[in-house]
């Protein structure tokens, strides 16, 4: 027989934090970093993320530091922007900026011969940005790591998620090996909600403390 949960609207997440968190048991993740994998795992439904997810050692610090200085963060998609938590993001000064669906940036993707994601990034590199988060597109991902290495692009946190078969858990394994700040699902697994997950977590982190 199916029993059905009778509880109040306003406790569903923090019901569903807690069952994640006794599923799951002891971890070896530091709370901050827990906080971003719970948040994952209840924007998925996928408890695997608990062995994909890596931390850089300064990733949660520079993450919380950029969105505390009003910095802006920087998404691949805009599924990724509608679903940024945008009026906490505003109480510190920063913005989201997502240029994949505007006419500059095909109009730059066709002259250079690359995708639109590609083109987005290059777009918003002297806009402020203090996280990347790519969640869709594996050559937004790559462009952000080459323009860093170039030293063109200077982000605090780059948040690897990109979900798919083609160069999407390569990608990610090169930001695995990165000295710089970056959360990263490795694998095939990912997309827009864990990205946003993430970005989330750090938002709600940075208003907590």
């Amino acid at each position: 027989m199916v029993e059905i949960l009778q509880i109040a609207p306003q406790d569903i997440e923090a019901e569903s934090f807690r069952i994640i968190s006794s599923e799951l048991g002891p971890t070896s993740f530091t709370a901050e970093e827990f906080a971003v994998v719970q948040r994952t795992i209840h924007a998925t439904g996928d408890f695997s993320f608990a062995d994909n997810l890596r931390f850089h050692n300064n990733a949660i610090e520079a993450g919380l530091t950029a969105i505390r200085s009003g910095k802006n963060i920087l998404v691949d998609v805009n599924m990724a922007a509608s679903g940024v938590s945008k009026a906490m993001l505003a109480h510190f000064g920063g913005k989201v900026i997502c240029h994949i669906n505007e006419p500059e940036t095909a109009a730059m993707a066709a002259e250079n011969g690359t995708t639109r994601s590609d083109a987005a990034i290059v777009r918003a590199v002297e806009e402020n940005i203090g996280i990347v988060a790519v969640g869709n597109a594996p050559t937004a991902l790559l462009k952000a790591m080459e323009l860093v290495e170039a030293g063109t692009f200077t982000p605090d946190l780059i948040i690897g998620a990109p979900v798919g078969f083609v160069n999407a858990a390569e990608s990610k394994e090169l930001l695995a090996q990165k000295p710089y700040a970056h959360i990263v699902a490795l694998g095939r697994k990912g997309g827009t909600p864990v990205a946003v997950a993430s970005v989330n977590a750090l938002i709600r982190l940075a208003k907590a403390s």
